[in-house]
């Protein structure tokens, strides 16, 4: 069977809707027109093929790539093919209602996220599933960890680099005491400090911590808290002082040892495309000396190994 290549940046969104019902058509599914097409469309470009192959074909483009794509490309097809807030609404309600519970997952996709981004999801939420994402945290999660996520969500933070001296001083000092001073641990200040609190005041209070403590609040997080608490707290201040790196490390992390943790590798790539990809690349070639491409080349294959790879970008 000959492959349809359409030029990515020169049909328009009737164009593709039209290709992409050739490419179903017949014997086979033209796969590799399919990612040709859908790769190399951002989020507004996806959403009008959609809404044309709708008014074409009289059918849902959703339903019918579930129909036409199987496994592991079918998976990150389909999640590639909603906006951003709607892809972490998705995600953050399959990891809160799954039979077995990820909240490793759900506390990833919420603690990574700027508050203005935490919003727009909220309302994605409750649009597609008729429930508030409080109402499910609160169902699913317990404890301080339950109380954190629920802080986090729910409080707008600033969102510029502008930082208090005094006030990272003050919430420093106030850290230091919460938990490694004392003997057990004040979770409520953590909880504070962790969902009130700006991405650049949060870096400057780990700067300060280790100054005036001669140790790293990542640190004391490990010391001092555990489970999901622990990893929600980690992850809000990882993401405060570098997030790319973050990112750079979950990928190490799913594509790390023996067999390669796909539903991990799926999220974030298909997450961050279109956000802060271009600083996960390089990061992860200055980390580790190989580029994020030549990794995902080695873990995977076929046509899902070209999907990835064409969301990826050049190899550099």
């Amino acid at each position: 069977m000959s492959t349809l290549i359409v030029p990515p940046l020169l049909s328009s969104p009737r164009d593709d809707a039209m290709h992409l019902y050739r490419a179903f058509k017949g014997f086979g599914t033209d796969t590799s027109a399919v990612i040709s097409i859908l790769a190399h469309r951002d989020a507004a470009q996806r959403a009008l093929i959609q809404h044309e192959y709708r008014a074409l074909y009289a059918e849902d483009l959703l339903k019918r790539l579930t129909s036409e794509l199987t496994g592991k490309l079918e998976t990150a097809v389909l999640l590639w093919m909603h906006d951003l807030p709607g892809r972490d609404a998705i995600i953050v309600r399959q990891a809160l209602i799954a039979d077995i519970l990820n909240l490793e997952t759900a506390t990833e996709v919420i603690c990574s996220r700027m508050s203005s981004q935490i919003q727009v999801f909220k309302q994605h939420y409750y649009a597609k599933f008729g429930v508030h994402l409080e109402h499910d945290i609160e169902l699913r999660a317990s404890g301080d960890h339950k109380k954190l996520l629920l802080a986090y969500v729910s409080t707008p933070r600033y969102e510029g680099r502008e930082v208090d001296r005094n006030m990272v001083e003050k919430d420093a000092k106030a850290l230091y005491k919460a938990g490694e001073r004392r003997l057990g641990t004040d979770e409520k200040t953590f909880i504070r400090v962790f969902s009130e609190r700006s991405a650049a005041h949060l870096a400057a209070v780990d700067s300060a911590y280790h100054n005036m403590y001669g140790n790293s609040l990542k640190k004391a997080i490990k010391k001092e808290t555990s489970g999901h608490f622990e990893h929600a707290l980690k992850t809000i201040l990882q993401c405060s002082e570098n997030p790319a790196m973050y990112f750079v490390k979950l990928l190490r992390k799913a594509m790390k040892g023996l067999g390669t943790n796909d539903s991990a590798l799926i999220r974030v790539i298909v997450t961050r495309t279109e956000i802060d990809m271009q600083y996960i690349k390089a990061e992860y070639l200055k980390k580790y000396r190989k580029t994020l491409n030549d990794a995902v080349h080695s873990e995977t294959s076929g046509h899902y190994r070209a999907f990835l790879l064409a969301l990826l970008g050049p190899n550099q």
